[in-house]
This record gives C-alpha cells, sequence and structure tokens, in this order.
C-alpha cells in the first residue's frame, strides 16, 4: 500500500472516530501518523470545532503552525469558529494577518468566517472593514455582519444594515428579534415579528423561542402569554427549544407549577431549563428537589453553581452554600461577581467570621474586590460577622461607593451601637452628594431608638420629609413609636400612630406601641394604661 493511499486511509478512521465522540482515540491515532498533510490536521481541526472542543482546536492550530504543513482555507475557517467560540480576539486578529499572508483575503468562507468571529468577539468596527473590502457577498455574508452588530447592541447600524439586505431570509429576522429580546425589548421584537410575517417568512421555532426569552427578560406576563399562544397556533410548541423558553418564561416570573409540568413533559432539556428549574424548586423552598436536578443536570455551569449558593443561602442553609462554593471552585469553575454575593450572603447569616474572610481572600485572588456589589456585601458581612473595623476597611476600598454602599455602613455601625459614627457617615453621605433612601433613614432611625437618642430621631423623622420629600413608612412609624413608648412619651406615641393610621403605618405602629408597655406593667395596669393612651 502506498504511502498516499496509508495516509487517506488512516485520516478517514481519525474522521470517522471523530463522528462517533471518540475523540481520544481519533487523537491518539493522529498523534501516531509519521506523516501528516493538511487534510489530516483540517480532520482533526475541525472534529475539534464541532464537537466544542475549542480550547483543543486552539491549541492544534499553534501545533500546526510549528510544523511544515501550510494551512489552507479549511483550516483557517475551522480556527476562526475556535476563536468566535471562546471569544479570543487576540487570536482571531492574528489568524485574519495569516489570512492576508497565504492570500485568502478574497475567499468568501474565510471573510465570512471573520466577520463571525469579530462580532461574536464584541468588534463590530473590525467586523465592517472586513464587510466593506469584500468584493463578492452571499447570505451568510449579510447575516454574519448583521449579528456582530446587534451583538454588540449596534441597533442603529443593525437596522440600517437589516433595510439594506438584497433578500431578509428567515434567519435575518431571527438575528434581529434575538438581539432585542435579550436585552428585553418586547415591543421591538413584535413589531419585526408582525413586519416578518407580513413579509411572507414564516417564524420557526426560534423566533418563538426568542420571543418567549424577551418577555421573561422583561417580566412581561400577558405578553408572554400571548406568544405562548401564538406559538401553540402556529404548531411550535412542542419543539424542543420553544419547550426550554417557555419553561425559562414560567420559572423566572414565578409561575412555578407550570414550569414543574413543562419540565417533567420535555424531552430534550437544554442548560437554560435545568438551570431555570434549580431556580424554581430553590425560590419554592425545595432544596432538596434542587439539588436533585443539579445533580441530574448533565452540564453544569457558573449559573447552576451560584443557582444553588444562593438559593441555599436564601432558604437558611448557610453551611450548604458555603459547602457548595469550595466544591465549586475545586471543581475548577470560576466564580462571578453573582457568585460572591450569594456566598457572601450565606457568609453574613451564618456570622461566621473564619468563612467570610476566606471567601474574602477569594475574591482578592480573582480580583472581584474593586466591584462595588461585591464590596457592598463584605460591608455587611463583616459586621454581622462582628468585624466592625473589617466593615470600616471594606467600606473604604470601595472605589465609587453607591447608596447601597453607604446605607451598608450606616446599618454596620448601627448593628454595633455606634450611633454617632452611623450619623456621621449619613452626614458623609449628604456631603458627598448622595440622596438618601426610605431604608437609609430605618437604620438611621433603628440605630436611634437603641442608644436612645431621641432629640436625633425626631429631627431624623422631620427632615426625611421636609428635606428629602420620603413619605413615612410602616418601619418609619414603628421604629419612633417604638423609641418613644420605651422611653415614656406614650403620648406623643398615640398621637404618631393616630396621624399615620390612614397611610397603613397603625396597625405594626399599635402592635409595637402595646409591646414597649409590656415590660413595665401588669396585664390589668396595661390595659388601663392602653385605653387611657
Amino acid at each position: 500500500m502506498s504511502c498516499t493511499q496509508t495516509l487517506f486511509q488512516t485520516t478517514s478512521k481519525i474522521a470517522a472516530l471523530a463522528r462517533s465522540g471518540q475523540m481520544t482515540c481519533a487523537r491518539k491515532l493522529f498523534d501516531e501518523m509519521p506523516h501528516r498533510d493538511s487534510v489530516a490536521w483540517n480532520a482533526m481541526l475541525t472534529s475539534y470545532t464541532h464537537l466544542g472542543f475549542h480550547q483543543e482546536a486552539l491549541s492544534l492550530f499553534r501545533q500546526m503552525r510549528i510544523s511544515d504543513t501550510v494551512p489552507d482555507h479549511f483550516t483557517l475557517t475551522a480556527t476562526l469558529s475556535a476563536c468566535a467560540s471562546v471569544c479570543n480576539l487576540r487570536c482571531g486578529t492574528k489568524v485574519h494577518a495569516l489570512v492576508t499572508v497565504l492570500g485568502y483575503q478574497s475567499h468568501l468562507p474565510v471573510n465570512n468566517s471573520l466577520i463571525d468571529m469579530y462580532g461574536k468577539c464584541l468588534d463590530p468596527s473590525s467586523a465592517r472593514r472586513v464587510f466593506e473590502e469584500m468584493k463578492l457577498r452571499n447570505e451568510v455574508t449579510w447575516c454574519s455582519f448583521l449579528f456582530a452588530q446587534t451583538n454588540s447592541s449596534q441597533f442603529d447600524v443593525a437596522r440600517h444594515v437589516f433595510s439594506m439586505m438584497p433578500r431578509r431570509v428567515e434567519i435575518a429576522w431571527n438575528i434581529m428579534i434575538v438581539g432585542y429580546a435579550r436585552y428585553g425589548e418586547v415591543e421591538s421584537c413584535l413589531d419585526l415579528l408582525k413586519e416578518m410575517k407580513e413579509s411572507l417568512c414564516q417564524p420557526d421555532q426560534w423566533t418563538f423561542s426568542a420571543l418567549m426569552n424577551a418577555c421573561a427578560e422583561a417580566l412581561e406576563f400577558w405578553h408572554g402569554c400571548m406568544v405562548h399562544a401564538l406559538t401553540i397556533k402556529s404548531g411550535w410548541s412542542s419543539a424542543a427549544e420553544v419547550k426550554n423558553s417557555v419553561l425559562s418564561f414560567y420559572a423566572e416570573l414565578g409561575f412555578h407549577g407550570s414550569a414543574v409540568k413543562i419540565f417533567e413533559s420535555t424531552g430534550i432539556l437544554t442548560q437554560v431549563s435545568w438551570n431555570a428549574m434549580i431556580d424554581t424548586y430553590m425560590k419554592q423552598g425545595n432544596t432538596h428537589e434542587a439539588l436533585l436536578v443539579f445533580q441530574r443536570a448533565p452540564e453544569k455551569n457558573i449559573v447552576s453553581w451560584t443557582s444553588m449558593i444562593s438559593g441555599y443561602a436564601g432558604n437558611g442553609h448557610g453551611d450548604e452554600a458555603a459547602k457548595f462554593f469550595v466544591d465549586m471552585v475545586r471543581s475548577g469553575v470560576q466564580p462571578d461577581d453573582f457568585t460572591f454575593g450569594a456566598v457572601l450572603y450565606a457568609c453574613s447569616s451564618l456570622a461566621v467570621l473564619g468563612h467570610g474572610k476566606m471567601v474574602h481572600g477569594i475574591i482578592l485572588h480573582y480580583g472581584f474586590h474593586a466591584y462595588v456589589f461585591i464590596g457592598n456585601g463584605l460591608v455587611n458581612m463583616y459586621a454581622k460577622c462582628g468585624d466592625l473595623q473589617g466593615s470600616v476597611r471594606a467600606f473604604s476600598d470601595i472605589l465609587q461607593k453607591d447608596l447601597v454602599s453607604w446605607n451598608a455602613m450606616l446599618f454596620a455601625f448601627g448593628l454595633h451601637g455606634q450611633a454617632i459614627r452611623a450619623l456621621q457617615v449619613f452626614k458623609e453621605m449628604v456631603e458627598n452628594g448622595v440622596k438618601p433612601d426610605n431604608v437609609t433613614f430605618i437604620g438611621l432611625l433603628m440605630t436611634c431608638s437603641h442608644n436612645g437618642l431621641i432629640e436625633e430621631s425626631r429631627v431624623l423623622f422631620e427632615t426625611m420629609g421636609s428635606v428629602y420629600g420620603i413619605s413615612p413608612e410602616m418601619e418609619h412609624v414603628a421604629c419612633m413609636v417604638d423609641m418613644l413608648g420605651r422611653s415614656g412619651y406614650l403620648a406623643e406615641a398615640k398621637e404618631l400612630v393616630d396621624k399615620y393610621s390612614e397611610v397603613g403605618s397603625a396597625e405594626t405602629a399599635h402592635v409595637k406601641l402595646y409591646l414597649v408597655l409590656a415590660p413595665h406593667k401588669g396585664t390589668q395596669d396595661l390595659e388601663e394604661n392602653w385605653a387611657k393612651v
């Protein structure tokens, strides 16, 4: 058998093994080849990209460049596809330079792959340059360029590109609808659906899936029900993509029973659906079922882990939340800001300083300490774990403090009985141009109440309306009644209860006033005094 025949047969075996999912065997056979041509390299490259092994594809491409094999257009398109899938703009730019060196800058599939890569790497200007330099374009070119604009939220440009398309195929309509859906622009999506039907293009499962996702993103229940009805009428309700989107919609809007029914009746589930069900069961308080779904899920991403951590924390199982966080880090999944926010909440509820410091160390390791959301969580965590100085340091480390940051520091001082320092934080907050909200005044009034600062509370209660335009709510009135009642100003407390009875604050305030009298009076005296006030 000739060397050429052997090479052809081995390459065919590699492709066959890859098609059956046996990538380890395919790679072993590839590595054992004494000689490899571009066809053999391309067989491995395309197999890696088609099966989602994008990093392995890029690694193989680098090995190919070291060898004496010259890449061809199949090599370039496969490598650009891998760059696009992992959003590796740096690598994609280098491949673009190689395209020019090898003389493929006029090759249609290569140019289409370049536009796709730049679009997925959020570089619409580079995608535009490639598009404008192309002498020959097809539907793939136009759709790839359109996606590059919608993926970077360049909707004005996308609209112009869409209007200039020689032929608006179904995928172009779907690109536009999916783009708007990502930002919850339900009205824009529905307008496009209407235009799509008028142009005699029929919506498919991807169209309806995007529309349901838009309604979920915008929490538009009635629009979602309408789209669901259209889906059923159009005959796409049984499509796996649509079922998964409908499931996510009902789960997101809190219709957990409907979500569970769809979940149990859907054969092929996406990762989004598995995550939606974890979230659904956690919101129901059913942590056991959530764990079973998590364990059954074929793949687990950052959202899966974070849903479990936040779900356990929200249901009062801080220990389990912390355990899941440790397991997640050990499994090699990198936490994001939402993960850290959830685990910090768990540490706060446990009030275990050691756990909190461990998480803080991991936050520093991954570089999330500059996120204001994380900084706010650290201030709260240290305060609830008894380390006030830790709260102060975390607050100082927040570069761009928002209202939540100031409120968190204010509550931290209040929690530790430092009323004067809490009032100082309030003063600094106002001086920095941050307008307080109703939560700010709840924290201030509670702090003053627990420290017996009667006059300061009166001033704060007055200024929240007269200076900051905040109407007293039930919690504010209850704080005042609690403080006045405990300090013996029963008539003033009763006056507040009567004054704010019309705004729905009186019921809790009455209970508060009744309770503060209880430690000082017998039952009979209490009833007599209550009748008097």
